[in-house]
């Protein structure tokens, strides 16, 4: 059962050719079932350290997980790979620590300079080794002595960091002693790194196995450096080696990959028929220097951050989904079950409800004039009023009574106060708020009427507050079409063509809200606010096609997804008529994050009172 489980889990993790490889590896499987060490999995760290990382460096750095039959730790600069689990210490605190340093250890690489402007460096040191199989032994030794390297910058960087790294990787073996020496100090640079390579690779001696070491995968480097050389200037003029020599043999999920530059002639020759060659680039490249990409720091280094953003050719086109069509976004899921993350496990689909009845709107106007008035008076009185602030040392209008006070001062032979003026000021707000309204098949009928007169009497009376705010819709079926209907953008105006759609919202499909959720939190966060609000208008629990989303799975992932929401800063509030939701929704919001009505018809009249005490 371990077994089957441990594939499922990898599949849905990390794709087929993880899963085959766990599944034919039985003996290894059942060895460390049967260890007493704890493992710790990728999964179950990578949302803390993904926040540590971008805490270290300042930049969003993306954590990825070793693929095939790479299972050293590695980065191309842009994301940071490393081991699906780890098993090695006797404690799960020891394993969760070793993930922490070797991610360190890599985030080093790029800010200290082992790549960078040092590439045509880098890339002529190995050169001598390009055309044997000596390569792979230059490339493990590279990565032993800049790890040496790399821990005294950070030692000296940053103190307790660096006694972690130390206390993780015990003491120096009896092969890196001496040079540990030479090149375990704050001003030592990839050139000194390099001279090392020089004399450790005189003999036949192996690199030493270090337990914080990292590898190096020079294609997958190249071929990110060179995207982004080619987005800002010019296609580069050399290639770095690869050990693997097809350009890596990693399985990067497709929306990592960068093709590689285009080799003509004997460079191409060469890379084709021997499998550790080096381009006949490369040996040029230290008499040509390396071109650098603008975002590099002053000091020659590239960050490892994202790649710049290219925005697809019909992207400014909202396009009719249909079910041969791609998606538009992939988004995790979370299994309860098996404490972990469902990569890429949801495809959802982005498209803009069109147009409905003319007439609808102005008819929900007319019902409800006296209550979309009563309502746009009491969100005028949140706008916050003007006041006026005296003695200001400078304003629109001269303070009268700071003037007498300043006159009366001097014929006292007092020195008079400066501070002679008033100025205006007006409380501004700050407020996004993100309308995520049920579009599924449950809402058939009044549920459906009663969510678009709120909608209506909303809108009309949050036009007088000027807060931010947009409307979509969820439904879907299954987990590859999660469907999200755009009906008001934060950016765009409450126009017919907003009301119309409004007239359009309709019953669809099903329930799968931790998707949603996801990618309506993705757009609260992009707009410039202090507050942003998600509020849910529902007729009922998470639910979809089939079992396996209802009950306790559906619940607990869009938990998940709410708490994920609210680590980013966004606070979440849930409207619903299902007399049962009070069984669930206190787990999935909260205690206090959410309301259950009796009468569906009071809807309109909450949402407008929910908003103003949340907006407040």
């Amino acid at each position: 059962d371990a077994w089957v489980l441990a594939g499922l889990d990898a599949f849905d993790q990390y794709g087929g050719a993880a899963a085959l490889a766990l599944l034919s590896d039985l003996e290894g499987f059942h060895a460390r079932l049967g260890s007493d060490k704890p493992t710790v999995k990728f999964g179950a760290i990578e949302s803390r350290l993904s926040v540590y990382l971008q805490g270290l460096s300042g930049q969003l750095l993306k954590l990825g997980v070793c693929s095939g039959d790479r299972t050293d730790a590695w980065t191309d600069t842009e994301t940071i790979y490393l081991p699906p689990e780890l098993a090695g210490a006797s404690r799960a605190a020891d394993n969760r620590k070793l993930y922490k340093v070797l991610a360190v250890m890599l985030w080093a690489q790029t800010r200290y300079g082992t790549f960078g402007s040092k590439a045509g460096e880098l890339a002529a040191a190995l050169a001598p080794w390009g055309d044997s199989s000596e390569l792979e032994r230059a490339l493990r030794w590279l990565a032993a002595l800049e790890s040496v390297r790399l821990e005294a910058r950070i030692r000296a960087d940053l103190p307790g960091l660096g006694a972690e790294i130390a206390a993780a990787r015990g003491p120096w073996p009896a092969s890196l002693e001496a040079l540990a020496a030479s090149l375990y100090r704050p001003d030592a640079t990839l050139t000194d790194t390099l001279a090392a390579l020089v004399e450790c690779m005189q003999g036949n001696q192996d690199a030493p196995q270090l337990r914080h070491g990292v590898a190096f995968n020079l294609a997958a480097v190249w071929r990110t450096h060179a995207a982004r050389i080619a987005n800002d200037t010019a296609a580069p003029s050399y290639s770095l080696p690869s050990p693997e020599g097809d350009l890596g043999r990693s399985e990067q999920r497709e929306e990592n990959k960068v093709d590689p530059p285009i080799v003509s002639g004997s460079a191409a020759k060469n890379s084709s028929d021997k499998k550790n060659s080096v381009p006949s680039e490369v040996r040029d490249a230290a008499s040509s220097p390396a071109q650098e990409p603008k975002e590099a720091h002053a000091d020659g280094q590239v960050p490892a951050v994202q790649a710049p953003w290219r925005p697809k050719a019909n992207e400014a086109n909202p396009k009719t989904i249909d079910s041969s069509s791609e998606p538009d976004h992939f988004y995790d899921e979370w299994d309860y079950r098996r404490k972990a993350y469902r990569r890429g496990w949801c495809h959802l689909f982005e498209t803009e409800v069109q147009a409905g009845a003319a007439d609808y709107i102005e008819t929900v106007r007319t019902r409800h004039a006296s209550l979309i008035s009563r309502l746009r008076r009491t969100f005028e009185t949140l706008r916050g009023e003007e006041r006026m602030l005296g003695r200001q040392p400078e304003g629109e209008e001269i303070d009268v009574d700071a003037l007498v006070d300043a006159v009366g001062d001097r014929r006292k032979g007092v020195e008079p106060s400066t501070r002679l003026f008033c100025r205006h000021i007006r409380n501004q707000r700050s407020v996004a708020a993100m309308f995520m309204v049920d579009m599924s098949g449950s809402t058939k009928g009044w549920v459906n009427d009663a969510e678009r007169e709120a909608l209506v009497i909303h809108c009309e009376a949050l036009e007088a507050l000027g807060d931010a705010y947009a409307i979509y819709g969820f439904s879907g079926k299954t987990r590859t079409r999660c469907d999200i209907y755009r009906i008001k953008r934060f950016d765009e105006p409450y126009d017919s063509n907003v009301r119309a759609r409004i007239a359009a919202v309709e019953a669809k499909d099903y329930t799968r809200m931790g998707v949603a959720i996801r990618h309506l939190t993705q757009l609260l966060l992009r707009q410039p606010a202090r507050h942003r609000l998600l509020i849910t208008l529902s007729d009922g629990r998470p639910d979809d096609f089939g079992d396996e989303y209802r009950e306790q799975y559906g619940i607990e992932d869009t938990r998940r997804a709410l708490q994920e929401a609210h680590d980013k800063g966004v606070r979440s509030y849930c409207i619903t008529i299902d007399r049962h939701g009070a069984d669930y929704l206190a787990h999935m919001y909260g205690a206090a994050r959410y309301t259950v009505l009796d009468d569906v018809s009071k809807l309109p009249l909450k949402v407008a009172d929910i908003y103003r005490r949340l907006a407040s």
